[in-house]
């Protein structure tokens, strides 16, 4: 059996972005996170339940210079109740062509560092 530890993201400030998609998930942050000039990164774990992946985010000293190839879709409740609540916390509404498709139901939007994600229409 083959299970996903973590999705890895790249980022500049591990800390800062980990605190950031705490709050917009209400994980936690784990222990054992590794913080040295060398290496640094932070772990980012459910708080509620096993199943889904940690979030580990490394420092690397790049920016991210293009599109994600793979990005996280968030399902809400209520769609522009959270969008609202996101940008409070830091997110941002990006636009990378989904206007044009008027079938479009998602809202794109950026963390602090500018890697996209979705939030997706709630479930009727």
């Amino acid at each position: 059996m083959l299970k996903i530890q973590c999705l890895t993201i790249d980022c500049q400030d591990p800390a800062a972005l980990a605190d950031f998609w705490a709050q917009v998930l209400d994980w936690k942050v784990g222990e054992g996170a590794t913080n040295n000039e060398a290496y640094i990164e932070k772990k980012l774990e459910p708080s509620h339940g096993d199943g889904y992946p940690d979030l580990l985010f490394i420092k690397t000293p790049e920016h991210k210079i293009s599109k994600n190839r793979m990005h996280i879709d968030l399902r809400p409740e209520d769609q522009l109740l959270e969008v609202e609540r996101l940008e409070k916390i830091g997110a941002t509404r990006i636009e990378i062509g989904q206007s044009s498709d008027p079938d479009t139901t998602w809202i794109v939007m950026a963390d602090p560092e500018g890697n996209e994600f979705c939030v997706l229409k709630a479930l009727s």
